[in-house]
């Protein structure tokens, strides 16, 4: 099989190339797992961490990827769940123990041994991929392959996101940036409370205009804001939105971090935080760490009602690296997605 690998870690210029195009013997599926023939593949920020080593991959060299779209070839030997040909989806939680304490609440995304695709285990950026039936996932007939691509990352992430807020309908809700995941929330919250507004914090003007585009109330600048929040999604990998956001918050209101990591540790340090402004009146700070299967089950189910349809760019599996390379660089409207074969 063809597929694009990652043999270290690097610093992404805009002249980088940090993906390989070889050729691999195709998995072969056992036990409970299924054989997945990968029609496309979504390019997400967690790979740009993946690249550059603030998430580095378990092992080296490493097929990225973990939006994936495909259809079953293969079974395991004891494999039941799907029938062959059919259309499924595998996201970021590869694997979780099903036995601890965290796992049994349904809460498998704090597990200890929980694995990621693409970063524990091998994703797909590549035209095959072997995964355990149970962390796979029926697409709805809705959706083309590359629509459904982004729902397993950004929108199910988003999902997760916007229930932790616990906003209620009326109330006023914020996202800060506004990429592939705050314009899926953006939509689902519409849908789930038709009474809140919805402000999007966003210094480039490209995506104020298309947050305004998809109906959001206000979209600017956080000094020129008009109003505070009751809820914050955050999206962003630096710390200014941070002690920002805080400072746009009601009373009672709760910030939700959606980024698997920050800027370093010195950025955090010269934060000018006071417990008064920032913290006092009940304020809550929430973070989002991975996301379960019910978080990907039932977001699929719910972009299928609405329906939710992101906007997405498409590069052939041989341009991965300029679709990496663009989503680090250049002004990103909704998602890349990857597209890698045809059943």
């Amino acid at each position: 099989m063809k597929a694009m690998i990652l043999k270290k870690t690097c610093d992404l210029h805009e002249n980088s190339l940090p993906l390989e195009l070889v050729e691999l013997p195709n998995p072969v599926p056992t036990g409970t797992e299924i054989l997945v023939k990968i029609s496309c593949c979504g390019v997400c920020h967690t790979e740009l961490d993946e690249i550059e080593g603030r998430t580095p991959p378990r092992y080296f060299p490493m097929i990225l990827g973990h939006q994936v779209i495909g259809h079953v070839v293969e079974l395991g030997h004891a494999a039941r769940k799907f029938k062959l040909g059919q259309r499924i989806g595998i996201a970021w939680i590869f694997s979780a123990c099903g036995r601890c304490d965290f796992c049994e609440r349904g809460m498998e995304n704090l597990c200890r041994e929980f694995e990621a695709t693409g970063r524990d285990a091998r994703g797909g950026y590549a035209e095959f991929l072997c995964a355990d039936e149970s962390f796979a996932y029926a697409i709805p007939e809705i959706f083309s392959d590359a629509e459904a691509s982004p729902l397993l990352c950004a929108g199910a992430v988003g999902f997760r996101s916007l229930r932790l807020t616990n906003i209620h309908d009326g109330q006023t809700l914020a996202l800060t940036g506004f990429g592939a995941s705050g314009h899926l929330v953006l939509k689902m919250t519409q849908y789930l409370f038709p009474k809140t507004r919805i402000l999007v914090f966003a210094r480039n003007p490209l995506e104020q205009d298309f947050a305004k585009s998809l109906g959001a109330f206000w979209a600017g600048n956080f000094t020129s804001c008009p109003e505070k929040a009751d809820a914050i999604i955050d999206t962003t990998p630096a710390w200014m939105p941070v002690a920002a956001s805080l400072l746009h918050l009601k009373p009672g209101g709760r910030l939700v971090i959606n980024a698997i990591r920050k800027e370093n540790a010195d950025k955090a340090a010269l934060l000018e935080i006071n417990y008064h402004d920032h913290i006092w009146m009940e304020k809550e700070i929430k973070s989002v760490a991975n996301i379960t299967r019910r978080d990907v089950e039932e977001f699929l189910q719910l972009a299928a009602r609405i329906p939710i349809k992101p906007e997405i760019e498409t590069y052939p599996l041989e341009r991965a690296n300029e679709a990496l390379l663009d989503l680090k660089h250049k002004h990103v409207k909704g998602a890349k997605v990857l597209l890698i074969g045809k059943y």
